[in-house]
């Protein structure tokens, strides 16, 4: 958030401990226990952060979440979904579906070095080609947080901020594994020495990604 800039902290003095009213209530919400007589400061702007993400995206729902859970749950037994992560479980209730790579490959962006003749991003792309089609569903949910292409394909891919085309960035060292920016539908990709390097280290962010590790 641009908070975490200074300059923009200092721009937007007397920013106090509340959010804007919820779907169920008819004022400002305090964020914390006396969240309107606290001031925003460069010390305390990261708990700020954190509590507005937690009101907008739990607190602020959790009446709705609350009740969609009780439908859902009347239909199917909790016990019989809980060995499922959030990947896998939208993956069974929409299914795979079909990935088209040549569609993927003509829509995407790249940055910072990379273009379509790059070595790294010919080796990427060869790791798509030879990878089975539930994989290739994990990565797209791991770079842009969904498992569904769009009707009209690549072309219409969204991001938080409108249309977003699926980007490739080159970032980092060669020791690192990928990392993904599902709000930009962005991968950033370091600049492997080799196929067998990319390969694994793709492999392994994409299996292991669990909530915003690795992914924001």
């Amino acid at each position: 958030m641009s908070l975490k800039r200074p300059d923009v902290l200092k721009a937007r003095l007397w920013i106090e401990f509340e959010s804007e009213k919820g779907l169920d209530y008819g004022g400002v919400v305090d964020l914390k226990p006396n969240g309107s007589d606290m001031v925003v400061t460069n010390e305390n702007k990261k708990e700020y952060i954190d509590l507005v993400i937690q009101w907008r995206f739990v607190n602020r729902v959790q009446k709705q979440m609350n009740a969609f859970l009780e439908g859902f749950t009347e239909l199917i037994l909790i016990d019989l979904i809980k060995i499922f992560d959030e990947n896998e479980l939208e993956l069974l209730m929409c299914g795979l579906g079909d990935v088209d790579v040549n569609d993927w490959r003509q829509h995407t962006v790249y940055k910072n070095g990379y273009c379509p003749n790059h070595p790294v991003i010919q080796w990427f792309w060869k790791v798509v080609l030879l990878m089975d089609a539930e994989k290739r569903i994990r990565l797209l949910q791991f770079v842009t947080g969904t498992s569904r292409v769009p009707m009209n394909g690549f072309a219409e891919l969204y991001g938080s901020n409108g249309p977003q085309l699926f980007t490739i960035e080159q970032w980092g060292t060669s020791d690192k594994l990928p990392r993904a920016h599902t709000c930009f539908n962005r991968l950033d990709l370091p600049a492997y020495d080799s196929f067998e390097d990319l390969r694994e280290k793709l492999l392994m962010a994409v299996e292991n990604a669990q909530g915003f590790e690795g992914v924001d």
